[in-house]
């Protein structure tokens, strides 16, 4: 009796504040992830809390596309030189890849090139984005504006905790960390009583290196020049081709003619053998006879272009090749011959420089009479002394007649 009677008392009660105030922030919280995304229910992780950076009056927001987000949650801390300035307030699908909305604090001035990177702030897992410029100072450009979005160029993640262990199990487990220590053991016997070679190594190394690094426009321009005419080859690729299918059958031939190659070139050396023995047991009479031609190619120097005209002769004479169709006219034949057989010609002709040169040969031949002093020849005499023409016969005039001897006085 006592039990149902307190059960109904119970029931006509009012509900005590603290339950009011209970349902009060249920109610809200209904509200709020009605607002934010409609019937489903992320957890209360995904209301925007109170009192957190990048939420207040003047705040603005950037986008950042992430690869991977990791285990970054919404209101996740936004920091900047490892200071807290915003809060992840948002994190969506888009192509592939996940888009965060980034509320920031409205002090907060970034590069328009700036880079995203999702950390780790503690061992535990917690995660947050890290804003900063780019690795080069100098490269930094504009003001990152409200709005803007950071690309998947410009963002990534930093290792964390789990990959860091699962590589470092790796190494010690099965990536061959066990064999460092022979590693070790093998290089000490590699090196053991070398070291000095393994020093004059390592100074030679630097010095290589120094030397390239020296010649370093020199190594561009030389593959500069590589590239070009790896160009041409390319652009001739057909001829050399053609040319590839043809040197095998002529290095066939080469093959097949290598004995007489052999045999030729062997006696070529033995004919160089004896030319060499040759010059050397008879150089000086080889010398000795060059020294003899010197007369008689000055000689034919001398005759510049008569030498041609005569032996153009050679084969027709006594009628010359230019002049032949003319000798024969009707019924009588043209010749004309000139010699010219004094003995100063043909000691010029035939004698000079060589041991038949006479020591002195006269101009004409020698006639009886004795012969009139130079000085009172005429000038008729001496054209006729030096004609061909007209020498040497009849050279002197008729001496004068001999004086009478006077007769006996006759007498009385």
């Amino acid at each position: 009796m006592s039990t149902s009677r307190k059960s109904k008392a119970a029931q006509g009660r009012t509900p005590k504040p603290k339950v009011r105030k209970a349902t009060a922030v249920v109610a809200a919280s209904l509200l709020a992830s009605s607002e934010t995304g409609g019937c489903a229910w992320h957890g209360l992780n995904s209301l925007p809390l109170p009192g957190t950076e990048g939420t207040g009056d003047g705040s603005y927001r950037v986008y950042v596309q992430m690869p991977d987000v990791t285990t970054l949650t919404p209101n996740s801390p936004v920091k900047v030189n490892d200071v807290t300035v915003g809060t992840v307030s948002g994190i969506e699908v888009q192509n592939w890849h996940a888009l965060l909305t980034v509320s920031l604090n409205p002090g907060v001035e970034l590069p328009a090139n700036a880079v995203a990177r999702i950390g780790q702030t503690s061992l535990l897992g917690s995660t947050h984005v890290s804003l900063s410029a780019p690795d080069a100072p100098a490269k930094a450009q504009g003001r990152l504006a409200p709005g803007a979005t950071i690309p998947l160029e410009r963002a990534g993640v930093y290792p964390t905790t789990e990959q860091t262990l699962s590589a470092l199990s790796v190494v010690l487990n099965g990536g061959g960390f066990s064999s460092l220590g022979d590693i070790v053991k093998e290089l000490d016997t590699a090196l053991s009583g070398r070291e000095d070679k393994a020093r004059d190594l390592l100074s030679r190394l630097t010095t290589l290196t120094t030397e390239l690094k020296a010649q370093k426009g020199n190594i561009t321009t030389a593959l500069a020049g590589l590239d070009r005419l790896g160009q041409v080859f390319a652009g001739q690729s057909r001829t050399l081709s053609a040319a590839l299918d043809k040197v095998p059958p002529a290095l066939n031939v080469l093959v097949e003619q290598r004995q007489n190659l052999t045999s030729a070139l062997t006696s070529l050396g033995q004919l160089s053998d004896t030319a060499s023995q040759v010059i050397g047991s008879s150089g000086k009479n080889l010398q000795d006879n060059l020294h003899s031609l010197t007369p008689l190619l000055t000689e034919l120097a001398k005759t510049g272009h008569h030498i041609t005209g005569v032996l153009s002769m050679l084969a027709a004479f006594p009628f010359p090749l230019k002049t032949y169709k003319n000798v024969l006219k009707g019924d009588y034949l043209n010749l004309w011959i000139t010699y010219e057989i004094t003995p100063k010609r043909m000691n010029e002709n035939f004698f000079t420089g060589t041991a038949l040169t006479p020591p002195s040969t006269p101009d004409r031949a020698a006639v009886p009479g004795p012969p009139a002093p130079q000085a009172q020849q005429p000038a008729e005499l001496q054209t006729r002394m030096t004609d061909p023409f007209r020498g040497p016969l009849n050279l002197l005039p008729a001496p004068p007649p001999a004086p009478k001897a006077p007769g006996p006085q006759g007498g009385r």
